[in-house]
């Protein structure tokens, strides 16, 4: 999947490029992208850059969204006569997880523009920080799945 270069992400072509199947699990939507999108973002404020930031949420959303279908046709596989139920089992919770991660992130990203522009209101950051703690634990959260994931499809090998 090839993705135009960005001005608050100039590596996500790159990255993506290099994210065959094989390394979907290892690799899947990495938070580096947004994050670092979003922190440059912050710093246009506060006549906010928005439409290159909405560009570079685009190339994530397509990038994401072309990992997606690859992970619901190996689940799909694995469902089959002669697959592994359980493996698609975790690739199913994983799923599952990952989305609860983009939307944590969308509200953090939201939470810290807040309290940029709002310095004053003590209920910004600790929003931020509650979400943050969210986050981190939706994280934990995936990397058991992937960890039980890679057990299971040891197991029989």
């Amino acid at each position: 999947m090839k993705l135009g270069r960005s001005a608050f992400c100039p590596d996500l072509d790159l990255h993506v490029q290099a994210m065959g199947t094989p390394l979907l699990l290892s690799a899947i939507f990495s938070p580096l992208f947004p994050a670092r999108g979003h922190r440059a973002y912050l710093r246009s404020g506060p006549d906010y850059d928005f439409t290159r930031y909405r560009q570079l949420v685009h190339e994530i959303t397509q990038a994401f969204s072309g990992i997606s279908r690859e992970i619901l046709q190996i689940k799909e596989q694995l469902e089959g006569p002669r697959g592994r139920p359980d493996l698609a089992q975790h690739l199913g919770r994983l799923q599952e997880k990952e989305k609860e991660k983009l939307e944590l992130t969308a509200q953090l990203q939201l939470a810290k523009q807040n309290a940029q522009d709002h310095p004053g209101v003590e209920a910004h950051p600790q929003e931020v920080r509650e979400l943050k703690q969210r986050l981190i634990q939706t994280i934990e959260a995936i990397s058991e799945i992937l960890q039980d994931f890679k057990y299971d499809s040891e197991e029989s090998s």
